[in-house]
């Protein structure tokens, strides 16, 4: 579907620059609204959605304009205040609700802002409906009577229930007791959420990053930025990091030793823990996942696939081949038997639970998993930016290809939520694929004007 607001995870941009301003948030929730009201059941008089959202200050002014704009469409509109993604999916589904709304920009600074939608079953919005909400959005905004507006109400607990649903996705007798843990919040939407799941299941927590302002969401703390994870838990003398994003449906973990593990490498402590009990028929990454994770489960004879770059898409397939596991190595991982999105707090005690169940430390547990060196560029280019046309860039990745001489793989791609081209090399020496990823980065820089 060729989309001209939806991105890959909903639609993002600068506040103040279209699409995120006052007036377009208004006309997309008109637009959202008007299209569940045709699909809603017919018993329901009016369809209801819940909105959340991070911590940035933005949210105040989108919260406001979607609200307005679902309610003039006849949607009763419920609101939770800041509440991380995969919070909002599963307060959806659980409140029976017609959708889930979150105001976030995921991992970005906090002048950007989005809207993601979810539907009523907790899953993301298929591309069908946001085709429809698009087609809306070409139409002129109306509204309802005053008879057929929509209400709005604050939900006050969302908080502690979705506390309670990241506790019952580890056993009953699972517990963190003896277990320091240092929980960086990024700032962002689990701020009150994460420290709280952690220490009522018995650790002793140490929360940094949870002081947000409106401004310092994702600034030098969460899953982007470990460094100040990394000191922390060496200062506290922790056993553990855990630092997620902006709207915490990633994850990233530091040991004590001060070692990183990313989404690949939790996703292998997870499914190598499952596996030893239940068979595992397949697991998908996507085409940024390691190499060596590929080979890792190829030897455990677990079926790997590779969707395209966004959680989505890594659910999308695995909703179609009837499998569990699936992740990024941004650090988004699902266990669709535990949830039906990327949660990182969720994630993060699947990791725990392997270790406390096996009694193996996480570098224990990934000891066998034999990692590739990856050098990641970002490029700033134009919106828009068609990279394949330029015989110059191709000439690139094909001279970085043949010196890697078949020991490695170059992978070009627009990210969906910024204005950059991501440059990837992946291979061995790491010398050598620092040096072909900026080869090829230059290449787009000077055709990209930058």
């Amino acid at each position: 579907m060729k989309r001209k607001y939806f991105g890959t995870d909903g639609v993002r941009g600068a506040v103040g620059h279209a699409p995120m301003t006052a007036d377009f948030v208004m006309r997309l929730g008109y637009a959202a609204g008007k299209v569940l009201a045709a699909h809603k059941e017919r018993s329901v008089e009016h369809p209801a959605v819940l909105i959340g959202k991070d911590t940035r200050i933005s949210g105040y002014m989108l919260e406001a304009a979607l609200e307005a704009g679902l309610s003039a469409a006849g949607v009763d509109v419920l609101m939770c205040g800041p509440l991380p993604t995969p919070g909002v999916a599963y307060l959806t589904r659980a409140l029976r609700l017609s959708a889930g709304i979150v105001i976030s920009a995921s991992h970005n600074p906090y002048a950007d802002n989005g809207i993601k939608f979810f539907s009523g079953d907790g899953f993301k919005l298929p591309d069908a409906i946001e085709a429809e909400i698009e087609h809306k959005l070409e139409q002129p905004m109306g509204c309802n009577e005053a008879a057929q507006l929509g209400r709005a109400r604050r939900i006050d607990d969302a908080g502690g229930r979705y506390i309670e649903f990241c506790k019952s996705s580890v056993p009953s007798a699972f517990d963190l007791r003896g277990m320091k843990i240092v929980v960086d919040c990024a700032h962002g939407a689990a701020y009150n959420v994460a420290p709280h799941v952690f220490h009522e299941l018995g650790a002793d927590v140490v929360a940094i990053g949870n002081a947000p302002d409106g401004f310092n969401i994702n600034d030098l703390f969460g899953a982007t930025a470990p460094q100040q994870l990394e000191t922390a838990v060496k200062r506290e003398r922790a056993d553990f990091g855990i630092a997620l994003d902006g709207d915490a449906d990633r994850v990233l973990i530091v040991d004590a030793a001060g070692r990183h593990y990313d989404g690949d490498e939790l996703l292998y402590a997870i499914v190598k823990h499952r596996a030893a009990n239940t068979p595992v028929a397949g697991v998908v990454g996507t085409l940024m996942t390691n190499l060596g994770l590929e080979q890792a489960f190829a030897r455990m004879r677990i079926a790997f696939e590779r969707a395209r770059v966004g959680d989505r898409y890594v659910l999308e397939l695995l909703r179609e081949r009837g499998w569990i596991y699936g992740g990024e190595n941004s650090g988004h991982i699902l266990c669709l038997d535990k949830h039906t999105t990327g949660d990182g707090i969720i994630s993060a005690l699947q990791v725990l639970t392997a270790m406390r169940e096996s009694g193996k430390s996480l570098a224990e547990l990934t000891a066998d998993l034999v990692m590739y060196p990856q050098v990641l560029v970002n490029v700033g280019v134009p919106r828009g930016f068609d990279w394949q046309k330029y015989p110059s860039i191709a000439a690139a990745q094909a001279e970085a290809e043949a010196r890697m001489n078949g020991c490695g793989r170059v992978l070009l791609r627009p990210s969906g939520t910024e204005p950059v081209l991501r440059v990837m090399v992946e291979g061995e020496p790491r010398e050598a694929i620092e040096a072909a990823a900026q080869s090829i980065a230059s290449a787009v820089g000077r055709v990209a004007g930058r």
